[in-house]
């Protein structure tokens, strides 16, 4: 019985160090998202436009999704995602990660701080399920840069996701098509409680602390873009 105790002791602990890491985890992509959607909204004359930002259902960021190979490739990264609730209000920022490959002469190792803008509904009701695979269920496509978007584009009908990206090392481009994003279920566990992330992105699930910096970064990018 004493040794039952102490298995049932060591096992308890063993969890409960796991879910402070994760938590720990969470709270560090976070921040690591405000700053890397900061970094591409701020950049003069070549951050994403006012009217793709007004657009926008729901903005989800990766920071620092690596991307490498030698002739077989693959990208991944683990990200944060939230969506409009109307009268200036964004829902919770939920998680999620981003995983995909692909095969050609390609050789070296590079990381992006990625930026997706869903668009319309279709696309948003895609970002509220468990999975989605890119460019199967929807449609991405890299969208425009500079301070405004240009009348003459396309890119309201285009894609229900836009890309964007700030890159470091030797690959030039990203391509999207045939990722998989699927909800963090442990990392949203940790910060709410709960692994419902249509509940997090619809605004059944309140914000927590470490949940603000972002949020504040999605509010500064759109007075960033405006160029204020």
């Amino acid at each position: 019985m004493k040794r039952q105790l102490i298995v049932l002791t060591a096992l308890l602990c063993t969890a409960s160090l796991a879910w402070s890491d994760t938590r720990d985890d969470a709270t560090k992509r976070l921040q690591m998202a405000a700053d890397a959607l900061t970094a591409i909204t701020s950049a003069p004359d070549k951050g994403i436009p006012l009217e793709v930002l007004d657009n926008a259902k729901c903005i989800a960021v990766v920071p620092h999704m690596v991307k490498g190979g030698f002739i077989f490739g693959a990208q991944g990264g683990r990200g944060v995602a939230t969506c409009r609730l109307g009268k200036g209000l964004w829902s919770a920022p939920a998680f999620f990660s981003i995983t995909g490959g692909s095969w050609g002469l390609q050789i070296g190792l590079q990381g992006v701080d990625l930026v997706l803008i869903i668009q319309n509904r279709q696309g948003m009701t895609h970002l509220l399920s468990s999975k989605f695979q890119i460019g199967a269920d929807a449609s991405a496509a890299a969208g425009p840069v500079g301070r405004h978007a240009t009348a003459g584009t396309d890119w309201k009908m285009n894609a229900e996701i836009l890309s964007y990206s700030r890159a470091r090392g030797v690959f030039a481009g990203l391509t999207l098509n045939g990722n998989v994003i699927r909800a963090d279920d442990d990392a949203n566990k940790a910060i709410y409680g709960t692994a419902d992330e249509k509940a997090i992105l619809t605004g059944q699930v309140k914000t927590t602390p470490p949940g603000v910096p972002f949020l504040r970064a999605v509010r500064r990018a759109r007075v960033l873009a405006a160029g204020k």
